[in-house]
């Protein structure tokens, strides 16, 4: 278990946050993408993102499943057109699309320790 504190940035952890809430807005996804991201389907990645929300905002410890559902679902929604917010993204977070990749690619580093147990898994308990 660990905090996001111990491994983000205040930024970064803003950046999470904003990436899940878009999950409940412009992003779209099927039960078959929620389920290989970790969650069980479309409307328990809706429950989970407000979990994981409330938990990075607290500073509440979070396994590592927990942060590679996170990690996932931010790279997801932040690319995809089809499933995520893709192309809108700078429209519905105001966040410039270069400076979310250069910052997505400094917690890709910082998590990897973390994440590790899943590269190539579905993350789940």
């Amino acid at each position: 278990m660990v905090r996001a504190s111990e491994l983000l940035t205040e930024h970064e952890v803003e950046l999470l946050t904003r990436a899940l809430l878009e999950w409940g807005g412009p992003a779209h996804c099927s039960d078959q993408l929620a389920f290989g991201m970790g969650f069980a389907g479309a409307q328990d990645l809706l429950h989970q993102r407000q979990r994981l929300r409330k938990a990075l905002g607290e500073d509440a410890p979070l396994d590592a499943a927990d942060w590679a559902r996170t990690l996932l679902a931010t790279e997801i929604v932040f690319v995809s057109d089809l499933a995520g917010s893709g192309v809108e993204w700078s429209t519905t977070t105001g966040r410039d699309d270069a400076a979310t990749i250069r910052m997505l690619r400094v917690i890709q580093r910082k998590l990897a320790r973390t994440v590790s147990p899943y590269y190539g898994k579905r993350p789940s308990e």
